[in-house]
């Protein structure tokens, strides 16, 4: 199944440390430094409450390098 166009999944701190194979330190590290987070309102932990848009994510990551290359 698929979406509809224009929308995006948005994915949860454990997926996004499962794409990246990163630690949840290191994804709070990103969160710290800027990256792009969606809270979600509920009940639970913060981390369970954060989502990721995986596209702003990739393209922050992006930005990062570049910034970091013309350093």
């Amino acid at each position: 199944m698929s979406l509809p166009a224009g929308l995006t999944p948005l994915l949860s701190q454990q997926e996004l440390e499962t794409y990246y194979d990163v630690s949840d330190w290191t994804v709070l590290q990103w969160i710290k430094a800027g990256m792009p987070v969606e809270p979600m309102r509920g009940t639970g932990t913060q981390k369970a409450n954060r989502r990721f848009d995986l596209n702003e994510v990739k393209a922050w990551h992006a930005e990062q390098s570049q910034l970091a290359a013309t350093a």
